[in-house]
Protein backbone atom coordinates (compact mmCIF):
# COMPACT_ATOMS: atom_id res chain seq x y z
CA UNK A 1 0.00 0.00 0.00
CA UNK A 2 1.34 3.37 -1.01
CA UNK A 3 0.16 6.76 -2.16
CA UNK A 4 -0.10 5.32 -5.66
CA UNK A 5 -2.06 2.27 -4.47
CA UNK A 6 -4.34 3.36 -1.59
CA UNK A 7 -6.84 1.04 0.07
CA UNK A 8 -10.35 1.85 -1.14
CA UNK A 9 -12.79 2.17 1.75
CA UNK A 10 -16.57 2.36 1.83
CA UNK A 11 -18.18 3.57 5.09
CA UNK A 12 -21.86 2.96 5.70
CA UNK A 13 -24.03 6.02 5.27
CA UNK A 14 -27.64 6.92 4.70
CA UNK A 15 -26.75 9.59 2.14
CA UNK A 16 -25.62 12.02 4.81
CA UNK A 17 -22.31 12.69 6.53
CA UNK A 18 -23.10 11.74 10.12
CA UNK A 19 -20.79 12.60 13.00
CA UNK A 20 -19.44 9.03 13.11
CA UNK A 21 -18.92 8.99 9.35
CA UNK A 22 -16.80 12.15 9.55
CA UNK A 23 -15.06 10.93 12.73
CA UNK A 24 -13.95 7.70 11.01
CA UNK A 25 -12.10 9.61 8.32
CA UNK A 26 -10.64 12.05 10.86
CA UNK A 27 -9.13 9.04 12.66
CA UNK A 28 -7.71 7.64 9.40
CA UNK A 29 -6.28 11.03 8.36
CA UNK A 30 -4.26 11.12 11.57
CA UNK A 31 -2.31 7.95 10.74
CA UNK A 32 1.16 8.44 9.22
CA UNK A 33 1.96 6.45 6.07
CA UNK A 34 -1.55 5.02 5.70
CA UNK A 35 -3.09 5.76 2.35
CA UNK A 36 -6.75 5.21 1.58
CA UNK A 37 -9.37 6.44 -0.84
CA UNK A 38 -12.90 7.04 0.42
CA UNK A 39 -15.25 5.63 -2.22
CA UNK A 40 -18.42 6.21 -0.19
CA UNK A 41 -20.24 9.24 -1.53
CA UNK A 42 -23.10 10.30 0.75
CA UNK A 43 -23.55 13.44 -1.34
CA UNK A 44 -24.54 11.34 -4.40
CA UNK A 45 -28.23 11.16 -3.52
CA UNK A 46 -30.22 10.03 -6.57
CA UNK A 47 -32.87 12.65 -7.29
CA UNK A 48 -34.96 10.41 -9.50
CA UNK A 49 -35.57 6.69 -9.75
CA UNK A 50 -36.75 6.09 -6.20
CA UNK A 51 -35.55 3.17 -4.10
CA UNK A 52 -33.99 1.33 -7.04
CA UNK A 53 -31.79 4.34 -7.87
CA UNK A 54 -30.63 4.49 -4.24
CA UNK A 55 -29.77 0.78 -4.31
CA UNK A 56 -27.94 1.13 -7.63
CA UNK A 57 -25.86 4.03 -6.26
CA UNK A 58 -24.92 2.07 -3.13
CA UNK A 59 -23.99 -0.99 -5.22
CA UNK A 60 -21.70 1.13 -7.38
CA UNK A 61 -19.97 2.65 -4.34
CA UNK A 62 -19.52 -0.70 -2.56
CA UNK A 63 -18.15 -2.43 -5.67
CA UNK A 64 -15.44 0.24 -5.85
CA UNK A 65 -14.28 -0.61 -2.30
CA UNK A 66 -11.79 -3.17 -1.05
CA UNK A 67 -13.26 -3.08 2.48
CA UNK A 68 -16.53 -1.93 4.02
CA UNK A 69 -16.80 -0.22 7.41
CA UNK A 70 -20.18 -0.54 9.09
CA UNK A 71 -20.86 2.22 11.60
CA UNK A 72 -23.02 1.06 14.51
CA UNK A 73 -24.71 4.46 14.57
CA UNK A 74 -25.83 4.11 10.94
CA UNK A 75 -27.14 0.63 11.72
CA UNK A 76 -29.19 2.03 14.60
CA UNK A 77 -30.61 4.88 12.48
CA UNK A 78 -31.17 3.15 9.12
CA UNK A 79 -31.35 -0.59 9.64
CA UNK A 80 -32.85 -1.16 6.18
CA UNK A 81 -30.02 0.61 4.34
CA UNK A 82 -27.27 -1.02 6.42
CA UNK A 83 -28.71 -4.49 5.85
CA UNK A 84 -28.72 -3.79 2.12
CA UNK A 85 -25.11 -2.55 2.32
CA UNK A 86 -24.08 -5.73 4.13
CA UNK A 87 -25.93 -7.90 1.59
CA UNK A 88 -24.12 -6.17 -1.28
CA UNK A 89 -20.76 -6.43 0.49
CA UNK A 90 -21.27 -10.16 1.09
CA UNK A 91 -22.40 -10.73 -2.51
CA UNK A 92 -19.23 -9.00 -3.74
CA UNK A 93 -16.89 -10.70 -1.23
CA UNK A 94 -15.94 -7.45 0.51
CA UNK A 95 -14.50 -7.71 4.01
CA UNK A 96 -16.70 -5.96 6.57
CA UNK A 97 -15.52 -4.21 9.71
CA UNK A 98 -18.01 -3.11 12.37
CA UNK A 99 -17.13 -0.05 14.43
CA UNK A 100 -18.53 -0.23 17.95
CA UNK A 101 -20.76 2.63 19.13
CA UNK A 102 -18.71 5.76 19.80
CA UNK A 103 -18.55 7.26 23.28
CA UNK A 104 -21.21 5.10 24.89
CA UNK A 105 -21.10 1.84 26.77
CA UNK A 106 -23.54 0.11 24.44
CA UNK A 107 -22.97 -3.27 22.85
CA UNK A 108 -22.38 -3.66 19.14
CA UNK A 109 -25.66 -4.88 17.60
CA UNK A 110 -25.81 -8.69 17.43
CA UNK A 111 -26.37 -8.75 13.66
CA UNK A 112 -23.16 -6.77 13.08
CA UNK A 113 -21.25 -9.16 15.34
CA UNK A 114 -22.51 -12.09 13.30
CA UNK A 115 -22.08 -10.70 9.79
CA UNK A 116 -18.87 -8.63 10.01
CA UNK A 117 -15.45 -10.23 9.91
CA UNK A 118 -14.08 -7.86 12.55
CA UNK A 119 -15.56 -5.74 15.33
CA UNK A 120 -13.26 -2.94 16.45
CA UNK A 121 -13.07 0.01 18.80
CA UNK A 122 -12.58 3.67 17.87
CA UNK A 123 -8.81 3.42 17.74
CA UNK A 124 -6.80 4.50 14.69
CA UNK A 125 -4.37 1.59 15.00
CA UNK A 126 -7.19 -0.98 15.13
CA UNK A 127 -8.90 0.72 12.19
CA UNK A 128 -5.80 0.66 10.01
CA UNK A 129 -4.92 -2.93 10.92
CA UNK A 130 -8.48 -4.13 10.24
CA UNK A 131 -8.58 -2.31 6.89
CA UNK A 132 -5.25 -3.84 5.86
CA UNK A 133 -6.44 -7.33 6.80
CA UNK A 134 -9.87 -7.06 5.18
CA UNK A 135 -8.82 -5.17 2.05
CA UNK A 136 -5.48 -6.75 1.21
CA UNK A 137 -5.14 -9.75 3.49
CA UNK A 138 -2.00 -8.21 5.00
CA UNK A 139 -0.61 -9.64 8.21
CA UNK A 140 -0.64 -6.77 10.65
CA UNK A 141 0.70 -8.39 13.78
CA UNK A 142 2.60 -5.69 15.58
CA UNK A 143 4.03 -5.45 19.04
CA UNK A 144 3.01 -2.67 21.33
CA UNK A 145 6.11 -0.88 22.59
CA UNK A 146 5.90 0.52 26.09
CA UNK A 147 8.31 3.14 27.30
CA UNK A 148 9.14 3.14 31.01
CA UNK A 149 10.84 6.34 32.18
CA UNK A 150 14.15 5.65 33.89
CA UNK A 151 14.75 2.39 31.99
CA UNK A 152 16.22 1.48 28.62
CA UNK A 153 17.00 -1.82 26.88
CA UNK A 154 19.93 -2.45 29.26
CA UNK A 155 18.01 -1.77 32.50
CA UNK A 156 17.78 1.22 34.81
CA UNK A 157 19.36 4.47 33.63
CA UNK A 158 21.28 6.79 35.90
Amino acid sequence: MSEKNPITVFASHAFEESDDYLRLFEFLEGVDSFYYLNVSKPENVPLTGGLQAIKDELIEQIKAAEAVVILSSTYELRLDIVRFIMDVAEANSKGMIALRPFGVSADTPQELQQRCQEIIEWNDREMVDALRRQARGEDTSRWEVLDFPGFDADGPTD
